[in-house]
C-alpha cells in the first residue's frame, strides 16, 4: 500500500495547524464557509460528470493508495524468456506460454504474434488499445483537476458573499468596530478553497496521472517486446533494447531492478524461420 498521499495530507494539515497556532485555530473554523466551498465544489463536479463516472471515485482512491502493480522488470524478464524459446522452438511454442499468462494485455499481445499477424497491424491494434486506456484515465484524472480549478473559485464566491453581508450590516454609527471580524470571516472561504485545491484535489490528480504513466509505459514495453520477438531478435539484445526504451521514456530515472534474467541465449533451431507459425 502506498500511503504517500495520506502522509502528505497529514503532514500538510499538521504544518498548517502549527502555522496558525492552536490558540488561534478557532478563528479559522467557520461552518457556512465550509459549506459554500466544499458543497459548491462537490456540486460543480457532480454537474460536470455523469453518475457512472462519479461512481468510480472509490476505485480511483484505491488506485491512488495501491503500489505500482506494473512491474516492468518482471515483464522484461518474461519477454526475454519467451524470445529465447521462440528462437529455439519457433513462435508456436509461445501459445502454451500464453495459456499461463494472467495479465490480459501481455497474453493478448503474445497470442497476436503466434497468429502470425502483420507486425504493423499488431502495433496498430495494441497501440489503439493503449490509447483507449489513456483516454479513459484522462477522464478520471479530469474529475480531480476539475476540483482543483473550481475550489478556489468557490472560495472567492464565499469571500464575495461575506463581503456583501459585511457591507449590508455595517453601521457607521458604531464606528466600524466589527469590521475586522467580519472581514476575517469573509476571507476564510478563500483559505478553504486554496487548501482544498492544492492539498486535496491537486495531489489526487497527480497520483492518478503517475499511475497512468506507469501502466502506459508497461504496455508500451510489451508492444516493443512482442514485436521484437516476432522479428526474431536476439534475447540479450532484446533485453538491452527494452531497458534502453525504459530509460528513454523515463528520462534515465528508471532503475534496472529485476533486470537480470536466467535465460541464456539459445541457438536458433536449424532451418527454423522466425516468422513460422
Amino acid at each position: 500500500m502506498d500511503i504517500s498521499l495520506i502522509a502528505g495530507w497529514v503532514v500538510g494539515a499538521v504544518l498548517i495547524v502549527y502555522g496558525i497556532g492552536m490558540d488561534k485555530l478557532g478563528n479559522f473554523l467557520d461552518v457556512p464557509s465550509i459549506i459554500i466551498v466544499g458543497g459548491g465544489t462537490i456540486a460543480a463536479i457532480m454537474a460536470s460528470y455523469p453518475f457512472d463516472q462519479l461512481a468510480m471515485i472509490p476505485r480511483h482512491i484505491m488506485i491512488m493508495l495501491s503500489r505500482d502493480k506494473y512491474d516492468a522488470g518482471k515483464v522484461i524478464a518474461s519477454l526475454v524468456d519467451m524470445a529465447g524459446l521462440a528462437r529455439k522452438k519457433g513462435l508456436l511454442v509461445l501459445e502454451e506460454q500464453a495459456d499461463q499468462i494472467k495479465e490480459p494485455f501481455l497474453k493478448q499481445s503474445v497470442l497476436l504474434i503466434v497468429d502470425a499477424m502483420d507486425a504493423e497491424k499488431i502495433r496498430d491494434l495494441l497501440e489503439s488499445e493503449v490509447a483507449a486506456v489513456s483516454d479513459r484515465h484522462d477522464l478520471a484524472v479530469s474529475i480531480y483537476e476539475k476540483g482543483t480549478n473550481v475550489a478556489p473559485a468557490f472560495g472567492m464566491i464565499g469571500t464575495l458573499v461575506g463581503l456583501v453581508n459585511m457591507l449590508k450590516s455595517m453601521n457607521i454609527e458604531d464606528g466600524g468596530g466589527s469590521l475586522g471580524k467580519d472581514m476575517s470571516v469573509a476571507l476564510i472561504t478563500t483559505f478553504y478553497g486554496c487548501i482544498l485545491a492544492h492539498l486535496v484535489f491537486g495531489p489526487m490528480a497527480k497520483k492518478l496521472r503517475i499511475r497512468n504513466d506507469e501502466e502506459i509505459l508497461y504496455k508500451q514495453v510489451i508492444i516493443e517486446g512482442v514485436l521484437a520477438i516476432q522479428a526474431g531478435d536476439n534475447p540479450k539484445f532484446l533485453e538491452e533494447k527494452l531497458w534502453s526504451y525504459m530509460a528513454r521514456s523515463e528520462k534515465g530515472k528508471t532503475s534496472k531492478k529485476g533486470k537480470k534474467s536466467s535465460v541464456k541465449e539459445p541457438p536458433a533451431a536449424e532451418g527454423n524461420s522466425n516468422n513460422a507459425v
